[in-house]
């Protein structure tokens, strides 16, 4: 979290009224709610009322797929996704399978992308919803959404996109997207884990996943998380303040972090488009050498990395967006996720530039010992 973002945390935690009570500390409490929805719908150019709380990103994309799946089953049974969704959303269209549902799964091209082509010829007349991710975690590459949602909407289907990846790194505009219902989640841009939302555009049917109490307005049921949705609301506010600026400076630092480690390693290959990509992602694979002993061996020394997805991170397989986007399995050995942030300092990057080929080249020696002994 940044600093603000704890400060607002740390005072929203002495706040003990609950959201729903009329008296004076429920109704304070309310009102940090609710200034938290509406810092965090003026990030996505939404209004205040399209905005629902939810504990995680995954439980917005549960919701997002089932509720609007069952609230609109008189169109048809038809889903589609793409081959690079997170699990949240491809293991859910499997869920919705097994009870009927019929799902189409969109390739990719090399880089990660949909095409407008691909959507086009899979949506039918009873294709009840589509979603595509606005973003890749993994990979960095950015959907075109817009031009996507426009074909869904062209056969009457409903469009969601899970944008947890890019919101707070990327300007967001649900409005200029035309989409329908979008995910996102405040970990994801410096906010505190345990708050998430989903955007569900006025007007669309949208069945709730979690009954109760009525809690935000009737959707999604469950005592408000106060200190975690206000954390939300402070990283989005700071978010729509500083993007502008932070997109050209996260994208600077990423881009020589690349140079810097093309200039001493040999056998690195970048995935992704390069064009259409969030600011501060660099996915690299190193050949010859495995993720599991790269991240290891960074994590010693100091520097975090990742594989893919931390929801499936521990799985030590082949990531199934390197594979959809072509890649063989001894291909997709040494790939590594490295994302700079705001507060990631020149020092900090120079240093990597420097560590991660010195960890390679360590492991490449030991790999070469053990495999002569």
């Amino acid at each position: 979290m940044l600093p603000e973002v704890g400060r607002a945390v740390a005072e929203a935690l002495g706040e003990f009224g609950n959201p729903s009570s009329i008296h004076r500390e429920g109704q304070r409490a309310r009102q940090m709610v609710e200034r938290a929805r509406g810092q965090a719908a003026a990030l996505l150019n939404a209004k205040a009322d399209e905005i629902c709380f939810t504990s995680c990103g995954t439980e917005a994309n549960n919701w997002a797929l089932r509720g609007l799946f069952a609230a609109n089953r008189r169109k048809g049974a038809h889903l589609v996704i793409s081959a690079i969704e997170h699990p949240s959303v491809s293991l859910v269209a499997r869920r919705l399978e097994l009870d009927g549902a019929h799902v189409t799964i969109l390739p990719v091209d090399h880089e990660g992308v949909v095409s407008h082509d691909a959507l086009r010829a899979a949506i039918k007349p009873d294709t009840v919803l589509v979603s595509i991710m606005l973003a890749n975690g993994e990979v960095g590459t950015i959907e075109p959404i817009a031009e996507l949602a426009e074909i869904a909407h062209e056969q009457g289907a409903l469009f969601h996109t899970d944008a947890i990846a890019a919101v707070g790194h990327m300007p967001v505009d649900v409005k200029a997207l035309t989409i329908d219902a979008l995910s996102f989640a405040a970990n994801q841009f410096y906010g505190p884990p345990g708050a998430a939302g989903l955007f569900v555009r006025q007007g669309v049917r949208i069945l709730p996943l979690l009954e109760g109490g009525g809690q935000e307005h009737g959707s999604r049921s469950g005592t408000e998380g106060l200190a975690a949705i206000v954390g939300l609301g402070a990283a989005a506010e700071l978010a729509r303040r500083d993007l502008p600026a932070r997109g050209p400076r996260l994208r600077r630092l990423r881009d020589r972090l690349r140079q810097g480690l093309e200039a001493k390693l040999e056998a690195v290959r970048v995935h992704g488009s390069w064009t259409e990509r969030l600011p501060h992602n660099l996915h690299v694979c190193l050949d010859g050498l495995s993720s599991e002993s790269l991240i290891l061996g960074l994590d010693e020394a100091g520097l975090a990395a990742g594989l893919g997805s931390a929801c499936n991170s521990k799985a030590l397989r082949p990531s199934h967006v390197l594979k959809a986007m072509g890649l063989t399995d001894e291909q997709a050995k040494g790939a590594l996720v490295l994302t700079v942030g705001v507060p990631t300092t020149e020092a900090e990057l120079e240093e990597s530039a420097e560590l991660i080929p010195r960890v390679a080249e360590r492991i490449r020696r030991v790999s070469a010992l053990t495999s002569r002994a």
